[in-house]
């Protein structure tokens, strides 16, 4: 998703998928229909193998990749910059009757789903 929360590529897999394999098919999206992201951030549970994949992004593309990590100081609850806009954005796809409950039996109609969901979402922002 981008700054404003707003999805951009989006890849539904099963949950024998793990999520940092599942970040590595989402840059391969967003190396092919985006190729204007300068800088990506990434909680710390994508360090290591995601840390490499960037790496080998074309260096044209100066891609920057910065993993948000927690202080060790903090106790309890701590706000992560950045961490709020993905936050927002599950809040808001929640809203979605459609999405709450999983329904669809192929990986591909969730997509379409989540896609569906944020369009009707622009299009609210822009009819107001």
């Amino acid at each position: 998703m981008d700054t404003l929360g707003l999805v951009l590529a989006c890849v539904v897999h099963s949950a024998s998928v793990q999520d940092r394999d599942g970040a590595r098919m989402v840059l391969g999206k967003l190396e092919t229909v985006f190729g204007c992201i300068r800088k990506l951030w990434a909680d710390m549970g994508y360090d290591g193998k995601l840390v490499k994949r960037v790496s080998e992004i074309p260096r044209h593309r100066k891609v920057e990749l910065e993993i948000i990590r927690r202080s060790d100081k903090a106790e309890g609850f701590e706000l992560l910059p950045r961490r709020w806009v993905v936050e927002r954005t599950f809040a808001w796809l929640s809203q979605q009757g459609r999405l709450t409950v999983d329904r669809e039996r192929k990986t591909c109609s969730s997509e379409v789903m989540i896609h569906l969901a944020m369009i009707r979402l622009m299009i609210g922002r822009l009819a107001n």
